[in-house]
């Protein structure tokens, strides 16, 4: 059997904060979810997002730590447009989210950004700039 990549998993210090963020990228949650200590939703495609609270991976895993420096995964937006990136961008900065990079036009092809979440994960915004 081929594995299947299924779920990806973040651990978060506050749901509720986690959650308020993510929401807006149009991610749906059940009501009371912040008071929850594990929150997965069902992407287009299938492929699963969770959030799990420091207790809840302790629970299992006693010796976890946070990792130190820079995160090493990045969770990325596509928009149709550059001009929705912007817009994203704005909306996203104006509601107090903390910004790591501005729009620019990468050399890739992309117009792109980049925000932290409220646990230091990088989030992009792209779009194709053809």
């Amino acid at each position: 059997m081929t594995p299947k990549l299924d779920m990806i998993g973040l651990v978060v210090q506050d749901m509720a904060s986690s959650l308020a963020f993510y929401r807006r990228f149009d991610l749906e949650f059940p009501q009371g979810s912040e008071l929850e200590g594990h929150v997965e939703v069902t992407l287009p495609g299938g492929l699963r997002l969770s959030w799990d609270t420091l207790e809840v991976i302790h629970s299992f895993d006693p010796s976890w730590s946070a990792p130190v420096g820079s995160s090493r995964v990045a969770l990325s937006f596509l928009l149709e447009t550059p001009a929705e990136v912007d817009a994203k961008f704005a909306e996203l900065e104006s509601a107090g989210c903390e910004v790591h990079k501005a729009p620019w036009d990468a050399f890739w092809g992309q117009r792109y950004a980049i925000f932290k979440d409220p646990d230091g994960n990088t989030v992009d915004l792209f779009a194709s700039l053809v």
